[in-house]
């Protein structure tokens, strides 16, 4: 992270405050169901314990008796943390919410937990860390989530947050040619029609074009601009487009954000390595995100 400056977190005046429920409205969500995030506990100067409540039937999920938690359900809580962070102990952040710019998963093969019944319970350890001091607010901060389940680790989220960019706009690209052809979503790893992000051009390339604009878990809210986790999301339905593999087969993500990512029209390249793939996804001639996909080998 840039800079040398460390800027010492502060805890918020009232101490029940600080500890207490989490309110849907404080973590920047449109409705109580997207809620993911139901505590977090100040530990120490820079340690945090939350607790998570995840939904056998969140939209990400597939509609089977037992699932498999999404990948992404991990990204978004950890993006809650985040919020939640900010809001309690990150005042020099600001009043405008910061946004993820890099996000890095990890997960345990075979680790993750199933649910039968209505929710998963899963405790987080929380780090805080490099917090870059700007002018006037927070530039910059790292939070790395550890979740467990039944006493074990099963996936580790790291991710980098700062302030939105100022004059962000969405029109980076004009939008693709409507003849454009999505791939069915069992091909891409997505459990929905709804959940597809990606099409193919006339000219054979793929490009972003989300099938729902307006994806309450992806894109809510209705962005002009891509969040992470949705740069996060094309890139996998990319790579497991282009190797033909399973969902199953993800044991790691990664993205980091260049500059603005359009939410309509940015094309996506992959390219094979030997942990999985690489992907970029480009935009006005230059290239705005950068990511990569770790896949299980037989």
């Amino acid at each position: 992270m840039p800079g040398s400056a460390v800027y010492e977190p502060t805890l918020a005046e009232d101490p029940a405050t600080a500890d207490g429920p989490l309110s849907w409205r404080n973590l920047g969500l449109e409705a109580m169901a997207s809620m993911l995030v139901v505590s977090l506990r100040r530990l120490g100067n820079r340690s945090f314990e939350a607790q998570c409540q995840w939904p056998r039937m969140h939209p990400l999920n597939e509609r089977t008796p037992t699932v498999a938690h999404h990948p992404l359900i991990i990204v978004e809580s950890t993006r809650q943390i985040a919020a939640a962070l900010q809001h309690r102990h990150l005042p020099a952040a600001g009043r405008t919410a910061c946004e993820a710019v890099s996000v890095s998963l990890g997960l345990r093969p075979g680790a993750q937990p199933a649910e039968s019944g209505s929710a998963t319970h899963v405790p987080v350890r929380v780090t805080l860390s490099d917090l870059v001091p700007g002018p006037g607010r927070l530039a910059a901060f790292r939070v790395t989530a550890e979740y467990l389940h039944a006493g074990e680790q099963f996936a580790t989220c790291t991710m980098t947050c700062a302030p939105p960019a100022p004059g962000a706009s969405g029109a980076a690209v004009a939008a693709p040619d409507p003849g454009v052809l999505h791939p069915a979503a069992a091909a891409v790893g997505a459990v929905a029609d709804s959940d597809v992000l990606l099409a193919r051009a006339p000219q054979g390339r793929l490009v972003i074009v989300p099938r729902d604009p307006a994806h309450p878990v992806l894109l809510p809210g209705r962005p002009s601009l891509l969040p992470a986790v949705a740069v996060l999301e094309a890139g996998r339905q990319a790579v497991l487009l282009s190797s033909g593999m399973t969902a199953a087969a993800v044991v790691g993500l990664r993205t980091e954000l260049r500059s603005p990512v359009p939410g309509r029209g940015a094309a996506v390249d992959v390219a094979a390595d030997h942990m999985g793939a690489r992907f970029a996804v480009t935009a006005a001639g230059g290239v705005a995100a950068t990511g990569a996909v770790s896949l299980l080998r037989s």
